[in-house]
């Protein structure tokens, strides 16, 4: 689990295309805090420390709090904005997380001990089914990541959701079946073909293209002819 980030803001009075605009000349992004039936909250935030934030990773399943205006709101990033030229945030969203509220949200998955996989180890690989899985949590149980070691999996071997250890409260919102995370696959015989099929094709090309160059050797060897004796 993680502490919650906080984001210090500052309250917007308007909203507006005109305001925001003026919002992000000052190098500030325009937002929102909506949620838990209430009044939504117009506010903006320093485009540096939301970009510092967005590179961090993670950043719509972490938990943060935005201070402004003499108060805190516990909320999640739902949405952001980003320029379609310069691909730096514009408008961000947060919803108000209550106490004793259960959220929805995309947590990251890891796979470690590759090393130690005899399936990899044999050239099997690792095929990732989702790198995120949806679970429904408590605010305060949001987990950084889930994992599992792929220590001895064969070839073959299929991971599914029922292998993790989840922390208490975190629960897949897909209950219905053990769906399957990710698997150990052996390179496909499509691919084999594949690199065979490119060889045989280069090789009369590069056959061809050695030709002319053996032949200029091969004149270049062969002695000159003696002129005819004079009778």
């Amino acid at each position: 689990m993680r502490d919650a980030t906080t984001i210090a803001a500052e309250a917007r009075s308007r909203a507006g295309k005109g305001t925001a605009r003026a919002t992000r000349l000052k190098g500030r992004v325009p937002g929102v805090i909506y949620g838990e039936k209430q009044t939504p909250e117009l506010i903006s935030v320093d485009s540096r420390e939301l970009l510092k934030e967005l590179n961090k990773g993670n950043f719509f399943s972490r938990l943060f709090t935005v201070e402004f205006s003499g108060k805190a709101e516990r909320v999640l990033a739902r949405d952001v904005q980003l320029d379609p030229v310069s691909d730096r945030p514009i408008h961000v969203d947060f919803q108000r997380i209550g106490k004793g509220s259960r959220v929805r949200i995309f947590i990251p998955v890891h796979f470690t001990e590759q090393d130690q996989s005899p399936g990899i180890k044999k050239g099997g690989v690792l095929n990732i089914v989702r790198h995120e899985v949806e679970f429904f949590c408590q605010p305060e149980s949001i987990p950084e990541s889930i994992s599992i070691s792929l220590s001895g999996m064969e070839i073959g071997h299929s991971i599914h959701i029922s292998a993790f250890e989840l922390p208490g409260g975190v629960k897949p919102v897909i209950q219905d079946r053990d769906f399957t995370v990710a698997t150990i696959a052996a390179p496909t015989k499509e691919d084999e073909k594949l690199v065979a099929a490119e060889a045989a094709a280069a090789a009369p090309a590069a056959a061809a293209a050695a030709a002319p160059a053996a032949g200029a050797k091969a004149a270049d060897a062969k002695p000159a002819a003696k002129p005819a004796a004079k009778k």
